[in-house]
């Protein structure tokens, strides 16, 4: 074991008094969560957070996979930093983490193309970027630690939350589904579960810190099972929502992402059930073709899909629903495509996350040999994103002479005097307010909608 002198102790304490951090991340609320874990982690050791990537010294990029733009925006950013790292040498740290560093060709490709990162780390080994810095700075040499098992889940890292009054809590790590078009699988490792004792350990600690809104992060939420302290007793999701719906100082709570195969009727039964659920689901269809969601590997169909639907809005016909949907994938015909158009006006989805569909190397979609033209693929996007968009407005429109309750997220980044915040239904609302507001849920009159957001004044708060 190799012992520390005072000196060495000195001369760390000296480095981090002058570093400072800045991250920024792609893809989804999971590498978001991902980001404020290692923010958490460097703020506990000293170091120090910068608002902007210019201001920072250690600079870091938490990648996703999942979609092929979030890939050119990376190495893109990443090329940026060549210059600076040649000028400033050990004095600039530059680190790349996230699902891209859990593929053995992207490490490749850093590595040949981008040798001035001096760290690479993956998705289940995050807790350990602390050390790393420490054994770059102290050993001199680039540091490497990707598992590409996933592990025991580590529990008890700290997290530097963007929001006081919301926060996401993972409950399970991984996915089983191996959708042919995914590469999720393979970079988040098999699904994990939280120990449900962990979990709401967790929720009651933030909701002394002032949480009033948690949302709950899965591959697939639907398929949790957590076993107890005891290894036996097996809480499924519909039970630990229940459990966190009992938590004193939690007032609302929200979840992502479900796959619909796994989606129970005792899940859907929770909405009526637990008052602090919020009446909004996010549920992926990605097709509305049998034929391509058979490819796809889905495993349901359209009118599986469709029934799931139908129930959800029979607890709550003004439920909120929103998807993933994919165009382009390989094989997809002109029908195939009509499905998917028909299946939004039939669901009516109040939003819809849009996606051309792009190849994900070591994913079996990747080997199909009928490929969509770019051409054609651009066509239907566009026609899929004229539908969706006016169905969002229409379903905006309905809210105008309501009165909603909206937990106020802050100021607005342009106008001062203007804040936002969620309804129940994840609708976005802007109005004019004044910063005591912020982290309360207040109601407020909804006077105008636009496609993707709705205008209100405020009417009270709750105390």
């Amino acid at each position: 074991m190799k012992c520390t002198s005072n000196d060495d102790i000195i001369e760390r304490a000296d480095q981090i008094l002058k570093k400072k951090f800045h991250i920024t991340t792609f893809g989804c609320q999971m590498n978001e969560h991902d980001s404020e874990t290692i923010a958490g982690m460097l703020l506990e050791r000293g170091y120090e957070q910068a608002k902007e990537r210019k201001d920072a010294n250690i600079v870091i990029f938490n990648t996703c996979s999942v979609r092929e733009n979030a890939d050119k925006r990376f190495f893109g950013t990443l090329g940026q930093l060549k210059k600076k790292k040649m000028e400033e040498g050990e004095n600039f740290t530059v680190c790349v983490c996230g699902c891209m560093m859990q593929q053995q060709h992207i490490v490749d490709t850093i590595k040949s193309k981008y040798p001035w990162v001096d760290i690479i780390f993956g998705t289940h080994n995050i807790h350990q970027l602390p050390e790393l810095l420490d054994n770059l700075y102290n050993e001199k040499h680039k540091q490497l630690s990707v598992w590409h098992d996933g592990g025991e889940i580590v529990e008890g890292l700290p997290s530097k939350r963007l929001f006081k009054h919301k926060a996401f809590v993972n409950i399970m790590y991984g996915c089983n589904n191996f959708c042919t078009y995914c590469i999720v699988p393979y970079t988040r490792g098999r699904e994990r579960s939280r120990k449900p004792e962990d979990i709401i350990r967790e929720i009651k600690d933030l909701a002394a810190d002032g949480v009033k809104e948690v949302t709950l992060l899965g591959q697939n939420v639907n398929s949790y099972r957590g076993a107890g302290d005891n290894g036996q007793d097996v809480c499924d999701f519909a039970d630990l929502i229940h459990l966190i719906n009992e938590i004193d100082g939690i007032d609302r709570i929200r979840f992502m992402t479900s796959h619909p195969k796994d989606l129970s009727d005792k899940l859907i039964n929770t909405f009526s059930e637990c008052e602090k659920l919020c009446h909004y689901f996010h549920l992926p269809v990605q097709a509305g073709s049998d034929s391509v969601l058979k490819r796809m590997n889905r495993r349901y169909t359209r009118e599986d899909y469709l029934e799931l639907v139908k129930k959800l809005r029979a607890v709550d016909p003004k439920m909120s629903i929103s998807t993933d949907i994919i165009v382009g994938f390989p094989g997809e015909t002109e029908e195939d495509f009509e499905e998917t158009l028909s299946l939004c006006e039939e669901v009516r989805y109040d939003s819809a996350f849009t996606f051309l569909y792009s190849v994900r190397t070591g994913t079996p979609a990747a080997e199909y040999e009928d490929q969509i033209p770019e051409n054609t693929k651009h066509e239907r996007f566009n026609k899929l994103v004229e539908t969706v968009n006016r169905i969002s407005a229409e379903k905006n429109a309905e809210y105008v002479g309501r009165i909603e309750k909206v937990l106020v997220d802050g100021p607005s980044k342009t106008d001062s005097a203007i804040y936002s915040g969620r309804t129940e239904t994840f609708k976005l609302v802007n109005f004019p307010g004044t910063p005591e507001m912020t982290g309360r849920i207040i109601d407020v009159m909804i006077t105008s909608s636009n496609t993707f957001s709705l205008e209100g004044e405020a009417v009270s708060c709750d105390e």
